[in-house]
């Protein structure tokens, strides 16, 4: 349903918007979640750390592709906006061809050198050899993951966000009762929750294509219509590289963390993924009104209204401040009750480790959340260019500080901990220097909108 959010109150706009991104965020979560939940529980601390070091390994071959789906998503959303839905069709037409096929490659790819990724990763001997059967069972189902992020993001191009997450909470719900199956009745382990990842990943993908079919006739496609528009793919792929940059960057930044948490061993990997889960649960209504105000921005400055928009960023900025004293507060309470959720209560030392860690980043929340909110308002006026930067500085200070500290006999794993706001740190002081400046204001719909007026005026 499209919002108008030039008017009426501000917290309400921005809170309507965040809520239905939140619910889905919530269903996405559940994916990797779940996983390490059932593995860490009823199979053991070192398939929980081989579900962890799996995932940057896989988001690193990913990334870069995923990125090019944004461009595609932005080509199809302004041709349907234009009303030139023939152009539209052979837009779409085009991203599904070029998906599929890096979706083949990526899956050749990603089954012949998983072992060496993880090698690469320092992966130690007694998870290396379940990481490995993990990540070759999610890059065998690599085509429905892409098949359905495709619909997903055209579906929301045209202006359905609502029908992407029905899917999304069905392909969850359906992985946490494969996962249960696989794991405590057929004993599958690692194994058993990849598995399950990818057939509910195939289910959404399927349901979500005959949905379009039946239900979406400007996305009905024949054999006949399947054509591959060159022109439109190099506008996709214009548009994409800043995201795929990004995405990329957080990738290898993802990676290089993974291996200095991996050569500390077995306890740190599985503590440190147990943790990692929890906090991102934790910032998830950080990071959801972070992107509200970003369309929220957007659609102001489109309307010339650059108060409301600072207005905007002073009330997100309190109710981030309100989400982040409740969220550590029950981090705080219940820190080693919850990393228990992932492990048995008698491993000690993950429970510990898990714990300090989310301790530490649970007191700097408020800094995520301003980097977040600022990001949102930049990238919402057009500014692209300095929310990237910021993002790179945040990876690039928090790489280096993690192994600089962990590098101290003193400080040791602790190190990456206390990296992470440091980071924070560094990205929000770029970002708040641009805010700070004015001239986001001069980005993208800014200048539309003064030169409208002017001509107005001129007529006038």
């Amino acid at each position: 349903m499209i919002q108008d959010m030039t008017k009426g109150s501000v917290l309400r706009q921005i809170v309507i918007f965040a809520i239905p991104l939140f619910i889905g965020n919530i269903f996405q979560q559940l994916y990797n979640m779940v996983d390490a939940i059932v593995v860490g529980r009823f199979v053991g601390k070192n398939a929980l750390a081989a579900v962890g070091t799996s995932f940057p390994a896989m988001f690193l071959l990913v990334a870069l592709v995923m990125g090019l789906t944004t461009g595609a998503s932005i080509v199809v959303s302004q041709l349907f906006g234009a009303g030139e839905l023939k152009k539209m069709r052979r837009a779409i037409s085009t991203a599904f061809i070029f998906l599929i096929l890096c979706a083949i490659g990526l899956t050749v790819l990603g089954l012949f050198i998983a072992r060496n990724l993880l090698l690469l990763l320092k992966t130690p001997p007694e998870v290396i050899d379940g990481a490995t059967v993990y990540l070759q069972i999610i890059f065998a189902g690599l085509l429905f993951m892409f098949l359905y992020n495709t619909v997903a993001a055209i579906l929301r191009a045209l202006g359905d966000s609502r029908t992407p997450l029905y899917f999304l909470i069905v392909s969850s719900l359906l992985n946490i009762g494969l996962d249960l199956l696989f794991v405590l009745r057929f004993n599958l382990g690692v194994a058993g929750v990849a598995w399950a990842t990818v057939i509910s990943q195939a289910v959404s993908a399927v349901l979500s294509i005959i949905y379009v079919y039946k239900r979406v006739e400007l996305l009905r496609f024949y054999p006949r219509d399947l054509v591959f528009d060159w022109e439109l793919f190099v506008q996709s792929v214009r548009l994409g590289i800043p995201a795929s940059i990004q995405q990329t960057i957080v990738s290898l930044g993802m990676i290089a963390v993974q291996g200095l948490v991996n050569s500390f061993g077995s306890v740190t990997m599985a503590a440190y993924t147990a943790a990692g889960r929890i906090d991102s649960i934790a910032m998830m209504p950080i990071m959801n009104l972070g992107l509200a105000v970003s369309t929220f921005t957007a659609q102001n400055i489109g309307a010339g209204k650059l108060n409301r928009v600072r207005r905007g960023y002073k009330e997100t900025l309190v109710m981030v401040a309100a989400c982040c004293v409740v969220t550590s507060t029950i981090i705080l309470r219940f820190g080693p009750n919850l990393i228990q959720l992932f492990v048995e209560a008698g491993e000690v030392e993950v429970i510990a480790q898990g714990n300090d860690y989310i301790t530490v980043v649970s007191f700097f929340y408020i800094i995520m959340g301003l980097l977040f909110v600022t990001n949102g308002v930049l990238r919402g006026s057009g500014d692209m260019a300095v929310s990237m930067v910021s993002t790179i500085v945040n990876l690039v200070v928090r790489v280096a500080a993690a192994y600089y500290l962990s590098s101290k006999p003193a400080i040791g794993f602790r190190g990456i901990w206390w990296s992470i706001p440091i980071g924070w740190c560094c990205g929000f002081f770029v970002s708040y220097l641009r805010y700070r400046s004015g001239k986001w204001t001069e980005k993208g719909v800014v200048n539309a909108v003064s030169r409208r007026t002017a001509e107005a005026e001129t007529l006038l």
